[in-house]
């Protein structure tokens, strides 16, 4: 080299922020696209329920959403329904033909016993749509949550 320094343009906020981002034990990453109950079908009629834009956008992400527990069918499990509103009874029906609009269906990353069935949660997980058959219960849902996590409000 020919002796000579370069030097780059620094500021009081790029070094606090370098200095910061430094300290963090893993990287920063961005919350998950958040999804209402509102948004799940663009359309619920005659013919049926149309996922909505979102939804098929979405597919095969990790997103969060906000709702109550399912009373679930046993006290420890890896999966439960989640809903809009707090309910009295599990929502599973016969077929997806039957199935509610403001409801889906969340399989956790782990069991565990379940013990906030009166309060509202956050959920993340991969959000997957279309009919499905779960080979273990036999249970149809239309829209679910793999790999999730839940914390209470």
């Amino acid at each position: 080299m020919s002796g000579k320094c370069f030097a780059l343009p620094m500021n009081r906020r790029a070094v606090l922020g370098a200095g910061c981002a430094a300290l963090l034990p893993f990287p920063v990453h961005a919350a998950p696209p958040e999804l209402a109950f509102n948004e799940l079908y663009a359309r619920i009629g005659v013919l049926g329920m149309e996922f909505s834009q979102k939804v098929l956008d979405l597919s095969g992400q990790r997103v969060r959403i906000t709702g109550f527990m399912a009373p679930p069918l046993k006290a420890e499990a890896d999966f439960f329904v989640l809903g809009k509103a707090p309910m009295a009874i599990c929502p599973f029906c016969s077929s997806d033909a039957d199935w509610p609009d403001d409801i889906l269906v969340v399989y956790l990353r782990r069991r565990q016993t379940f013990a906030h069935l009166a309060d509202m949660i956050v959920v993340e997980g991969v959000l997957e749509h279309g009919s499905w058959t779960d080979p273990e219960t036999g249970f149809v849902s239309l829209l679910r949550l793999r790999d999730a996590d839940y914390r209470r409000i």
